[in-house]
């Protein structure tokens, strides 16, 4: 299953279980009808009860609201990549689908501005992970969800119309047409007539999968988080006019300057690409939030594994998001099987002995191994180019065991090529 199909199944969980509860009912209809932020205050109310239901709806309104509230964001300031929405941009999705159209006006952005806009989106993401923690206990609810019918208003105009649903997004199903039915035949299999089988795109989210997007919410915090230990002022100045192309940023009327070498248009792009990597030289500004980068790693192989805890311990098989080696997958080409499992338990292993220092990250020039632990408690600077060409990364540099294929020898041999789409969708 390709790496957009997931994200997509990754941003959108919803309720209604078989026996849905309040809660599980007014998800439904919120995220249907494009209007989540408006469910927080009662699915706050209902996790307070406390109600596990309730919190998973809690943290998924607020994951989708820190989204949406992104895209609006993104929108507001003009952000336009060739041939990419905002909101695809963000997904990493890119199918050839028509874009959602870029602002033509603009509002104008600073520097402080937008880091005023990822730490919006941080702080949403870490309320909607502390719902989802409340929602993984144990508790016996199943919420069955078509992420296609979700509704998300990306430019903020107040309302979600036919073309702001995840469905539009996506464009065609693709390959979420191999999700079979439960009642329907083999995926492939065609009714009386040759006519398509019916297609059920539910998916049915429990305790278990509360966890996966408490997990999923610190993926996607990461890097924000990291970025944000940092002054990219330079960058920021040199380049992000070409993602916020009519915003006011300081290159924004020299896109298209003199000719160089082929033409105005290519030798200025080529020009900001250069200008870009010469300042991907970020000083660090807040080192406690530098090193709270590698907590939250941490914490996601720390949910991965409680995550697959609770998934073996399940006794049901109702359309799951990640599925134990006993239930059905609605991937047909991404089994889980047992020894699957124990693969992805020993790169956990490999990926915290990562994170701990224990285990040290190759760097191609020497013969030390580069101290991934050390680099976030008590670097002053990434530049990105210097840690890659060498001096940049002597402070991190000890003797010790490094990282090497057979560090992930169980998830080479059971994975194989297929090793980072088990990555994304187990995160």
């Amino acid at each position: 299953m390709k790496r957009n199909i997931l994200a997509a199944v990754a941003l959108l969980a919803l309720a209604a279980p078989a026996v849905a509860g309040e809660a599980g009912d007014a998800l439904i209809e919120h995220l249907y009808a494009g209007t989540a932020a408006e469910g927080l205050a009662d699915a706050g109310r209902a996790c307070d009860a406390p109600d596990q239901e309730g919190c998973f709806a809690l943290g998924l309104l607020k994951f989708v609201t820190a989204y949406e509230g992104l895209a609006q964001d993104l929108y507001r300031y003009g952000a336009t990549t060739p041939g990419t929405s905002p909101a695809a941009m963000l997904l990493g999705l890119n199918m050839g689908v028509e874009s959602i159209p870029a602002n033509p006006n603009p509002e104008p952005l600073t520097y402080e501005g937008l880091r005023t806009v990822l730490t919006d989106f941080l702080d949403d993401l870490d309320r909607a992970r502390t719902a989802f923690e409340l929602a993984g206990g144990e508790g016996d609810y199943v919420i069955a969800i078509d992420p296609f019918k979700v509704r998300i208003d990306f430019n903020g105009d107040g309302q979600a119309g036919e073309g702001e649903t995840l469905g539009a997004l996506i464009g065609s199903m693709g390959e979420f047409t191999d999700i079979p039915a439960p009642d329907g035949p083999p995926p492939g299999g065609k009714t009386k007539g040759d006519a398509p089988a019916p297609l059920d795109t539910t998916i049915g989210f429990d305790h278990a999968d509360a966890i996966w997007f408490a997990g999923y919410s610190q993926v996607v915090a990461a890097p924000v988080d990291l970025l944000l230990a940092h002054d990219f002022s330079d960058f920021f100045n040199a380049y992000l006019h070409r993602v916020f192309p009519k915003s006011g940023l300081p290159m924004q009327d020299y896109s298209s300057g003199g000719m160089l070498f082929m033409d105005p248009e290519s030798d200025t792009g080529i020009a900001d690409i250069i200008a870009a990597i010469h300042t991907l030289n970020f000083p660090v500004t807040d080192v406690e939030r530098l090193a709270g980068v590698l907590v939250r790693l941490k914490s996601i192989t720390a949910l991965s594994r409680k995550n697959w805890e609770a998934i073996l311990a399940e006794t049901d098989d109702n359309r799951e998001l990640v599925p134990s080696p006993k239930q059905t997958s609605l991937f047909p080409g991404m089994p889980v099987t047992q020894e699957v499992v124990d693969a992805w338990m020993a790169t956990l292993d490999t990926v915290d002995e990562v994170l701990d220092g224990k285990l040290l990250v190759p760097h191609w020039r020497f013969k030390q191994g580069f101290d991934v632990k050390a680099y976030f408690e008590t670097a002053t600077r990434t530049d990105l180019v210097m840690i890659l060409t060498g001096s940049g990364a002597l402070p991190y540099l000890k003797e010790g065991p490094i990282a090497d294929a057979a560090s992930f020898a169980e998830a080479n041999r059971v994975l194989g090529t297929n090793w980072f789409n088990y990555a994304f969708w187990f995160n």
